[in-house]
């Protein structure tokens, strides 16, 4: 039996489900896709999907003692993201978004700035190792009947499978990016920044309050 179909299609299923979520890297593809232009939100978007694969890579190695350290200092590390979290939203809330509808040659694109943040946004939630978990259960990512050339196959299609998502979706945003003026680039900035103020505060919350309830437990 060729192996090679099942687990590239389970790769490119796991590599879309990862990055589907509308979560903070989600809303910050879409701010940029329509302040800045498709591809800088295309290259954070490919930061976030080689963050992914690196935890990916990470759950299929085995390393217990990540998962274990994870595990143990769970809360801390949300409240840690949360902050991390607020702090980007109350950068983008005071954001002046005419800053980003220059010309092209009044300001290029950073490329590998727009990669880099991507990155280290997605790469500052290590939580994220449980759901890649979960995933990992439901399309049998790890059997025994695989070789590390079927998991070379697989690997590189949930690194295809995001790309193929951050495409997509930026390609779509992209399409309505010219019916937006510079007061709808400011409500949206605003916007996105308090959805993301909103989410930070809520992770803190949860955070604090199963540390608590693990005290008193």
């Amino acid at each position: 039996m060729n192996l090679f179909p099942q687990i590239v299609f389970s790769g490119l299923l796991i590599g879309i489900l990862i990055s589907a979520p509308m979560g903070p890297i989600g809303m910050l593809c879409i701010q940029r896709t329509l302040n800045k232009g498709r591809w800088p939100a295309f290259f954070t978007g490919v930061g976030a999907a080689l963050s992914d694969l690196v935890y990916c890579l990470l759950t299929g190695l085995g390393l217990s003692f990540i998962t274990d350290f994870v595990s143990a200092n769970q809360a801390v590390l949300q409240i840690l993201g949360s902050i991390v979290l607020a702090a980007f939203a109350f950068y983008l809330f005071r954001k002046n978004p005419t800053r980003s509808l220059h010309s092209r040659s009044d300001q290029p694109n950073n490329f590998f700035a727009d990669f880099g943040t991507g990155f280290l946004f997605t790469f500052s939630n290590p939580l994220i190792l449980f759901f890649i978990i979960g995933l990992f259960a439901r399309f049998n990512f790890l059997v025994p009947e695989y070789q590390y050339y079927h998991y070379m196959a697989g690997y590189a299609g949930i690194f295809a499978g995001a790309l193929i998502w951050w495409y997509t979706i930026t390609y779509f945003v992209n399409k309505v990016r010219a019916h937006f003026n510079v007061r709808s680039m400011w409500l949206l900035n605003r916007a996105i920044a308090i959805i993301l103020f909103l989410m930070a505060a809520f992770g803190c919350y949860m955070s604090i309050k199963g540390y608590i309830s693990q005290l008193h437990g």
